[in-house]
């Protein structure tokens, strides 16, 4: 059932609007901008009905909020108002809003546009997750990375959880695809995203392709022994599929992998520790490929073999 998250300070209004959908939809009433921001930030919601007029923020800023946080962004909102006015109606569709509805409604209104922006909703969904899929591997793309490293560096920041990020690189790529050709390395890129990914199926874990043979992993709630350990699992996973090189270059198809676990806090750049990820990987490289090094952000490192 889709949840709908209702916003007003009214609170014999925000259950009329509650009766008019709870037959349809899982409905939950806010009377403040503040309780109501932490509510959008925490479920997944499908529509968020918001009154213009509250006592702690008034809705165009909310709205405004919704759409600078990446939690948010791409909940439909709904205004009512009772103002039958023409530049709050604009300035509310202009802020993001996808429809306006002035007050006094009827219940008819109030589900006709429930239910076509919660369709709606819905075919945006399925496009985006369309448009944030590697065609090549079936993994997480680039611009899905953007988002995702973002929330997900937030959460571990929110509760207070250990974060990990690392880096792949599929060894002597280049040599693979001049000795085999682009269609085989391809197929080489596909099967270690196969491999790599059906290790990291948790809810609070990410994968994906981050350019060319390159890939991401973000982990969340290991501590840096523990990642490092299960690392070095997946990298020999990949091994394991002896999938033939160039006998020049190695036996069979390999990955280096770099990270790093740490705690974040407020303040805290997550790009500093992508980079660090990134030096990591350089140094499996540089030692000889077919390792993991990693770091705890502190004074040790590990590093395989």
């Amino acid at each position: 059932m889709d949840s709908i998250l209702v916003i007003d300070d009214s609170r014999a209004q925000a259950e009329y609007l509650k009766s008019i959908l709870c037959d349809d939809y899982d409905v939950t009433i806010c009377v403040t901008a503040e309780d109501g921001f932490r509510k959008a930030k925490a479920k997944d919601f499908s529509l968020i009905i918001l009154d213009i007029i509250l006592p702690d923020m008034d809705g165009f800023t909310l709205l405004k909020k919704f759409q600078e946080n990446i939690l948010t962004r791409y909940v439909p909102v709904i205004l009512i108002s009772g103002l039958a006015d023409v530049q709050h109606e604009e300035k509310g569709l202009m802020l993001g809003a996808v429809d306006y509805i002035t007050k006094p409604f009827s219940p008819i209104t109030v589900k006709a546009r429930a239910n076509i922006h919660i369709k709606l909703h819905h075919y945006q969904a399925q496009f985006m997750r369309q448009a944030m899929v590697d065609q090549l591997t079936g993994v997480a793309n680039r611009r899905r990375y953007e988002d995702d490293s973002i929330m997900k560096w937030r959460e571990a920041v929110r509760l207070g959880l250990t974060f990990s990020v690392c880096m792949f690189d599929i060894d002597k790529f280049k040599i693979y695809n001049d000795t085999f050709g682009h269609p085989a390395g391809d197929k080489v890129i596909a099967s270690v995203a196969k491999t790599v990914s059906s290790y990291l199926q948790r809810a609070t874990d990410f994968f994906g392709r981050y350019g060319g043979e390159e890939f991401v992993a973000i982990m969340i709630g290991n501590d840096a022994r523990s990642a490092f350990e299960f690392l070095k699992t997946i990298r020999q996973a990949v091994e394991d599929l002896h999938i033939p090189h160039n006998p020049d270059a190695a036996k069979w198809v390999t990955v280096s992998i770099g990270g790093v676990t740490l705690l974040p806090k407020d303040g805290d750049s997550y790009d500093t520790y992508l980079k660090i990820a990134d030096t990591m990987l350089y140094d499996a490289k540089r030692f000889g490929r077919n390792m993991v090094v990693w770091s705890d952000a502190g004074q040790e490192q590990w590093r395989e073999k």
